[in-house]
């Protein structure tokens, strides 16, 4: 929770003025002595009362819902499990396809008429957390008001967004379908020559790479054969993986008299980065500079005194023992650099066509990838634009597999031209079943705005960006919207990386700070198995610490959930113990200023307009809380006497959802019941409408009367195991961090209310009826912390 505000508000006390609870000041005189059996049953009047109230304010909802529109919900147990990415991509196959393409609804939530989802929108955000999200609570308006359901997302390793595109469907689940020329697109990919040669299956970098009979054959440098005992060999291993780091490589030559000579080398790392781009100066006289071609002119060449020796050891030391090189026709290159390599990727052995012949690069770059290069003219090329290319085909290529290549581009590029053959044919292949290509298939664009990625997707419905407000901007600025659109988000948080940890520390340091209060003086003696037992009258109870002096004995208070402290304020400030008003008031901490602020929001918060806290109260201490007046906030001694006498009195019976439905289900439909696993003693309630909630809290004080305390909810249901994993740590540490950090969080309050806000107007420009879903992708360190994810169907102003 963001407390760290720059604004300062004034500490109030008390915070009983933010809960929306009205007292009945005419409760009929049969509720008030109806008997202890007929105590569940309210009295005629209240009945009618409640009846009216809850009619009112539900034709008040009902005007601002559609029926029938797009919804999703999870229910309230599984809300307290976290989400895997796996699991958010069953929900967007199900809302992108749903059961007339054979895809089940999610196992884990519920997406209510599927069939009117326009378009699905995700945005990931890489370094954020659930820790982020809830210090800054107040800074990100958007997120918390517009999504109503809330999960916490495990984080994951794999990239997500290549997951999202190119996971497959399950084969059960997406059942072929019969396309026009279907036989003759078959009987066209059987005697394909990238298919004759790699097959139909999609498959990792090591299938692509060169065996050393086919280098031989395709006078590639191979150590041991005759011709290259004077090239140099790369420190290698003997075998790669697909994980294996791939490296663009291109060079320039010039002609000399002993034939061509390296004039310039460049080589990109996985990324496109160039790791090295050199002139280099030919050993013999150059006859041609190539110009036309390489670009390179005598003035060029003539300060350099960089020798191929150089470059050979550059190209040592920048290459990893399990690099593979990917260039294109790259056997010309390596015999340039006199270099021997063992693992090697060839574009145009890739991209293959009949009778050996090769594409240009500029061609495939043209078609494959949609970009112009080599368009200098007479200037030449430029190496560095090359090798991408070539690393960008390879890798496109193995991403999307040689059938999906084939199809994709087999008019443009093979020149194929599909005609349907009246004869029966074999049947055609099954389809591809990730879920990118199945969209497409039904005439459904998708696209990706971000940073430079490796998906398994055609590349011309990629925009890559070196900043969010570039791929916000390029995304606002689409003509057409597609039916399934990602975008991710990185650089806002690229400096405050080395401060999670603290980040984590001071969430946890805030969240205990809400959870306390601060109560005494108790009469001498007091214990603290005493202290707890009267608390616990409001809530878990985590922690007491007794704060003891000569004269006075006071305590401080921990709660388990929010909910306990804001009780404890409302019931227990000013009981009498042994003739001794007690006071119960909120700790003085910097992180506690916005407080009421917070509260405030979190009552209102999306995912609590229809909960409602309860506590079960021990009948004898229920007695002495039933106060019908007070006086400058306290009980009267008299009605309030003795109540220390009774703190060890009859133990509470346990909460069950059969009472608890029964109880609460007279202000309205219950629509789930939340208790703790064990001993349950209190509940959160789910209405069917936030109406019922309201009705349910203007008769707070029958409750009570019945053994019940209960309070607007505050705590997001899918919060509470993580409150408790984080309030773990050093008492030390969390004090610490409430003195330090002050200028990084305001740095990080002001990013994050940027992106906020930018949120906010994507969400805004989605069409009606789009899944929108955020992804704060967490941490994935040893210690990290848990990600969030965020979820709404956009409906109609």
């Amino acid at each position: 929770m963001n407390f760290d505000s720059q604004e300062t508000m004034p500490f109030q006390m008390s915070f009983c003025s933010h809960l929306p609870v009205e007292t009945s000041g005419e409760l009929s005189s049969a509720a008030a002595t109806c008997s202890r059996g007929k105590r569940r049953s309210v009295g005629p009047p209240a009945h009618r009362e409640a009846k009216t109230l809850r009619t009112v304010q539900q034709e008040g909802e009902a005007t601002q819902t559609s029926g029938g529109s797009p919804s999703i919900s999870v229910p309230l147990d599984r809300l307290q499990q976290p989400i895997t990415a796996s699991e958010l991509t069953e929900l967007l196959h199900y809302a992108a396809l749903g059961r007339t393409c054979g895809v089940k609804q999610p196992s884990w939530c519920r997406l209510h008429h599927q069939k009117r989802v326009n378009a699905v929108n995700v945005v990931i955000v890489e370094g954020l957390t659930q820790s982020h999200f809830y210090k800054h609570y107040l800074t990100l308006r958007h997120l918390r008001t517009s999504y109503t359901t809330r999960v916490t997302f495990t984080p994951s390793p794999t990239d997500l967004a290549s997951g999202i595109f190119s996971d497959e469907i399950p084969e059960s689940d997406a059942p072929s379908q019969s396309h026009s020329g279907s036989s003759a697109l078959h009987k066209a990919l059987s005697s394909h020559p990238v298919i004759t040669k790699f097959g139909t299956q999609r498959r990792g970098l090591t299938a692509y790479v060169l065996p050393q009979e086919e280098m031989i054959k395709k006078h590639y440098p191979v150590k041991g054969m005759p011709g290259f005992e004077e090239f140099v060999c790369t420190d290698g291993v003997d075998c790669v993986t697909d994980g294996s780091p791939l490296y663009g490589l291109d060079c320039e030559m010039c002609q000399t008299d002993r034939g061509n000579e390296l004039a310039r080398v460049s080589l990109v790392d996985s990324d496109g980065n160039c790791l090295l781009d050199d002139l280099v100066k030919p050993q013999n006289r150059i006859l041609d500079y190539l110009t036309r071609f390489s670009g390179i002119t005598a003035a060029m060449l003539r300060p350099i005194t960089t020798t191929l020796r150089d470059v050979q050891v550059k190209l040592r030391q920048l290459l990893p023992s399990d690099a593979v090189l990917v260039g294109h026709s790259v056997n010309n290159d390596l015999m340039a650099l006199k270099l021997i390599h063992q693992h090697v990727i060839d574009t145009s052995l890739l991209y293959r066509r009949e009778f050996g012949q090769r594409f240009k690069l500029k061609v495939l770059a043209d078609i494959v990838l949609q970009r112009q290069i080599q368009t200098e003219g007479n200037k030449g090329h430029n190496p560095t634009e090359d090798a991408v290319a070539a690393l960008e085909l390879a890798q496109y290529f193995i991403k999307t597999g040689p059938r999906q290549v084939v199809e994709l581009h087999l008019e443009k590029l093979w020149r194929y031209k599909i005609v349907e053959e009246s004869a029966d044919c074999e049947p055609a292949p099954k389809p591809s079943l990730r879920f990118a290509d199945k969209l497409q298939t039904l005439g459904r664009s998708v696209a990706y705005f971000g940073k430079r990625s490796h998906l398994a997707l055609d590349l011309s419905n990629q925009q890559w960006h070196s900043s969010d407000k570039q791929v916000l901007a390029s995304f606002s600025r689409r003509t057409k919207c597609s039916f399934l659109s990602v975008l991710q988000l990185s650089d806002h948080l690229k400096r405050c990386r080395a401060h999670q940890e603290q980040q984590h520390q001071r969430v946890r340091a805030n969240l205990r700070d809400m959870c306390v209060v601060l109560a005494g003086p108790f009469p001498a003696g007091f214990s603290e198995r005493e202290v707890r037992r009267l608390f616990h009258c409001c809530g878990s109870v985590r922690n007491i610490k007794m704060l003891t002096t000569t004269v006075r004995v006071q305590a401080e208070v921990e709660f388990e959930l929010l909910e306990g402290a804001v009780l404890a304020l409302k019931a227990l400030n000013g009981l009498n113990m042994q003739g001794q008003s007690i006071k119960v008031k909120r700790p003085v901490y910097e992180s506690m200023l916005d407080l009421d602020l917070t509260l405030d929001a979190l009552m209102c918060d999306s995912l609590n307009t229809s909960r409602l806290y309860a506590v079960q109260l021990n009948p004898s201490m229920a007695e002495d809380l039933r106060v019908p007046a007070r006086v400058n906030g306290r009980a009267s001694d008299a009605e309030c006497a003795g109540a220390a006498s009774k703190v060890n009195g009859t133990r509470e019976s346990q909460l069950s959802e059969e009472t608890i439905t029964e109880t609460f289900g007279r202000f309205g439909s219950v629509e789930s019941v939340v208790l703790p696993a064990k001993r349950p003693r209190h509940a959160y309630i789910k209405f069917e409408s936030s109406a019922d909630k309201h009705v349910a809290l203007r008769f707070s004080e029958d409750l009570r009367k019945e053994n019940y305390l209960v309070c607007p909810s505050l705590t997001p249901p899918h919060l509470p195991s993580w409150v408790g994993a984080v309030h773990t740590g050093s008492e030390a540490a969390e004090g610490e961090e409430r003195t330090h950090g002050r200028t990084s969080s305001q740095e990080m309050d002001r990013r994050l209310g940027k992106l906020d806000r930018r949120l906010g107007k994507l969400f805004s420009s989605l069409p009606e009826g789009t899944l929108s879903v955020v992804v704060l992708l967490g941490d994935t360190s040893a210690h990290g912390c848990p990600g969030l994810c965020l979820m709404e169907v956009k409906r109609g102003e």
